[in-house]
């Protein structure tokens, strides 16, 4: 093995990836994780957001929809992870 060969291979980790590719693979993963969880808040407050928006509507409002208001009532007081 020359100095070339010894250099690359103390740079590489156990399966052979460089260690600074490695380093962007975690980067990566958590930048994934991260922005699956920030749309699924996302989603969590839309519906929140949504299910209020049904407790401040009128009557009207909701048969225009086909809502009853005990309907309504109901799914706006779910909790916003449900």
């Amino acid at each position: 093995m020359d100095t070339t060969d010894t250099i690359h291979y103390i740079g590489t980790g156990l399966d052979g990836r460089t260690k600074s590719r490695a380093r962007n693979g975690f980067v990566d993963r958590l930048v994934f994780v991260l922005g699956s969880v920030m749309r699924q808040i996302d989603r969590m407050l839309d519906r929140r957001r949504g299910r209020l928006a049904l407790l401040e509507m009128t009557d009207e409002q909701l048969k225009d929809i086909g809502v009853s208001r005990c309907d309504a009532h109901r799914e706006g007081l779910r909790p916003f992870w449900d």
